[in-house]
């Protein structure tokens, strides 16, 4: 039997230990999994709403736990890891909300002698797997829909986060979930692949790397069944002219390094007006250096480690690349110590770059690092901005909502942003293009993917 074993980035130490899911395993869950479907699909909306509201509280319960594991398990710092439980619960409460007018009938205009509306039909059993950037808010955007509109649901989070899946199961059950509406699964990447082309499988839901949404896509091909890929980015942010340098700076720097930079809607790349250039320069490397790099556990500390010391390994050998290529990096790491505090540990960066040819400019870095660069204008700007194979965010900073709007419609992204970034609103959908997938979570429009539209068309008074 396969042991799984999760290092933990704040001290290399093994924080978790767990046995890989066995094909009985395995089995016994998708056979759960559809048995209590049919049943969980039959119980009155407003009963599925009841206990997963109820969930929510029992898991938001245990917020100074939760937060614990996470930063154990993936290196957040403990001042900011209760902050995905709150979030969690924000996104989870919204979802819940909308689930009434989101999976309500749709009348139709009417038609003598007929009636005529849409319903709307869970797709049956939902596979859900999960990354470890953030664990729990990523989860919810396809967990808590999916089992409000009457899917069974089994996850699967990353091996660097796996008390996860197992914290929200265990909140389900306590909170009345019946058993097998839930599960998780701790598995191998080809076990994965064996489980997303299973026929009793009707949805995946993948966050996660290009090349795993791939590996996704590629186990599914051959079967008819929906697909949600939220994947790689390489968020661009545009600071006009007319905008507030230090303020712009501010929020950007936090955009950019909060959680080590390991967040898919991060900012990545920056394009600043020349009229306004230094002033921000300036202002972005005072905040960057003003973070305090060093143990998770401490509350003073605001820049903990990466998930792994394989991707720091990974990162500094882009760093070292993108500077032969002519990135200049600003910021004295040395004043940093990463080294001190372990393998996983990397101080943060800012680059001057001329133009996007550098693989920082490029490629996803996933880490404390980006760049800026010089720009004349609106039209400069948008074609930089656009000049990617990705497109989940991008922010503009500007006092003009009309200009922002303008830019805006121009830009090849799933959610634009003006003086702010790097936040999911749940009011809104939650989509990318271009190599950042497909599909669509949060919102009523989230529950369209979790769900198909069923006709009713029925002739009356024969």
């Amino acid at each position: 039997m396969t042991i799984q074993k999760t290092i933990s980035p704040v001290d290399g130490s093994v924080y978790v230990e767990r046995k890989l899911a066995t094909d009985e395993c395995v089995e016994a869950v998708l056979l759960s999994a559809v048995a209590t479907q049919k049943s969980w699909k039959n119980r009155p909306l407003q009963e599925r709403v009841s206990i997963l509201e109820k969930m929510v509280e029992i898991f938001v319960s245990k917020k100074s736990q939760l937060a614990l594991e996470i930063t154990m398990q993936m290196g957040r710092p403990i001042s900011q890891s209760g902050g995905e439980i709150s979030g969690f619960k924000q996104r989870a409460d919204k979802m819940l909300e909308l689930a009434a007018t989101a999976l309500a009938d749709i009348e139709l205009p009417e038609k003598d002698g007929f009636c005529r509306f849409i319903g709307r039909e869970p797709l049956g059993v939902v596979l859900v797997l999960s990354p470890w950037n953030y664990p729990y808010l990523t989860a919810v955007n396809s967990v808590i829909p999916a089992l409000a509109a009457g899917n069974t649901v089994i996850i699967k989070h990353s091996d660097q986060t796996p008390l996860c899946a197992e914290r929200l199961v265990e909140a389900a059950l306590e909170a009345g979930v019946p058993e097998g509406v839930f599960q998780y699964l701790h598995m191998s990447h080809d076990k994965v692949a064996e489980v997303v082309s299973d026929s009793r499988i009707d949805h995946v839901s993948f966050t996660g790397s290009v090349e795993g949404g791939k590996a996704v896509h590629r186990a599914s091909a051959g079967r008819f069944i929906a697909v949600g890929l939220e994947l790689g980015g390489k968020d661009p942010a545009y600071v006009r002219g007319d905008a507030d340098p230090v303020y712009a700076a501010e929020n950007i720097v936090d955009g950019a390094m909060f959680n080590s930079g390991q967040s898919c809607c991060g900012i990545e790349r920056v394009y600043v007006h020349e009229s306004i250039y230094e002033s921000f320069l300036n202002a972005a490397l005072d905040t960057i250096n003003s973070y305090k790099l060093g143990d998770p556990l401490d509350p003073s500390t605001t820049l903990g480690p990466m998930a792994k010391a394989s991707n720091v390994r990974r990162l500094s050998a882009e760093i070292e690349r993108s500077i032969k290529a002519g990135a200049r990096p600003r910021v004295d790491t040395n004043t940093f110590n990463a080294s001190s505090y372990g393998e996983a540990y990397m101080a943060p960066q800012l680059f001057e770059v001329d133009g996007n040819e550098t693989e920082i400019m490029r490629e996803e870095s996933f880490g404390p690092i980006f760049g800026v660069m010089k720009v004349s204008g609106d039209d400069e700007a948008i074609k930089l901005m656009n000049d990617s194979k990705y497109g989940l965010t991008a922010s503009i900073w500007t006092n003009d909502k009309g200009a922002a709007i303008r830019v805006g419609r121009k830009l090849e992204t799933g959610t634009v942003f003006m003086n702010r970034c790097d936040y999911l609103d749940p009011d809104l959908p939650w989509v990318g293009v271009k190599d950042t997938g497909r599909g669509c979570t949060l919102s009523h429009l989230g529950y369209e993917h979790l769900t198909r539209p069923k006709s009713y068309h029925f002739r009356l008074n024969i």
